[in-house]
């Protein structure tokens, strides 16, 4: 969520946004991801040109997980030591756009993948990039990166942090137009979730200690896009940041499960969070 005036100091947790989504649903995240599921062997076809023994495994990456935790996964799915993913993908040519500087946050798409006996992490990390390029690359998000006046790599950015504030897919095209218009208004980001990413975690609360953090990620303190995404997003989120929903919105706070409000009011936006404590509170005592 996003918390503050222009004018205003960080103050403490103005407006929780997109509370610990994974530690909190990564039940929901897990149905919600099972999205796209890639039909091919990630081994192709012998020499012979005769195709290979099907898959007999799947390795499901949800939308909104982070480079870190698709490693991990695909270390937990090949039975392999710790920290081996993150090695192949130092070494693998990933195809990445010149702005990503070899970092493939946001470039390994969400979807399941097929595993089987020859898959290994610098095939499937290939194939997750190479999903996304077909998708990032598609006509639409090329002309809604040319209309939003932003890169396709900053369009990619955006979608990540939608992904990652939004409760629900009808409030992801209202929370990337928040971020544009702060954009637009030269007006920090404020958004809880790039210090999360900073700080390689996932909560609710974001501290005035938190808002001070000295980090490129840090959106409180420095204006403009994070210097790569903050997650992987999914086709939901891209399309939010390709066609964000028209509205003069530059705060937001989930009061409550499926209740996002968005105003442009800051009086109207301290009500609302002074509301979501008030509920937080209840919940938490009851």
């Amino acid at each position: 969520m996003v918390n503050e005036s222009p004018d205003a100091r960080p103050r403490r947790r103005l407006r929780p946004t997109r509370r610990g989504k994974i530690a909190l649903a990564v039940g929901a995240l897990l149905v919600v991801s099972a999205a796209v599921l890639i039909p091919l062997s990630l081994t192709g076809s012998d020499e012979g040109g005769h195709e290979k023994e099907r898959p007999q495994n799947t390795l499901m990456i949800p939308e909104g997980r982070r480079a870190s935790q698709v490693y991990e996964a695909v270390d937990q799915a090949l039975d392999l030591k710790p920290g081996s993913t993150r090695k192949a993908a130092t070494a693998v040519d990933l195809a990445l756009p010149d702005q990503a500087e070899g970092n493939p946050e946001g470039y390994l798409f969400p979807a399941t993948y097929p595993l089987d006996g020859a898959s290994d992490p610098a095939g499937l990390l290939r194939y997750m990039a190479d999903t996304a390029r077909k998708h990032f690359g598609a006509d639409h998000v090329t002309a809604g990166a040319q209309r939003n006046n932003v890169s396709v790599y900053d369009t990619i950015t955006i979608a990540s942090i939608v992904q990652a504030e939004a409760d629900t897919a009808s409030d992801m095209g209202k929370v990337a137009r928040v971020v544009y218009n702060r954009l637009l208004k030269d007006m920090p980001l404020q958004m809880d979730s790039t210090i999360n990413y900073a700080l390689k975690r996932s909560t609710l609360d974001t501290t005035t200690a938190d808002t001070q953090l000295d980090s490129p990620y840090n959106s409180y303190r420095i204006k403009g896009l994070p210097p790569t995404p903050i997650g992987n997003p999914g086709e939901e989120a891209l399309r939010a940041a390709v066609s964000p929903t028209p509205g003069p919105w530059l705060y937001f706070v989930t009061v409550g499960p499926g209740d996002t409000r968005f105003t442009d009011s800051y009086d109207e936006q301290q009500r609302n969070v002074e509301e979501f404590n008030r509920t937080r509170a209840s919940a938490a005592t009851s």
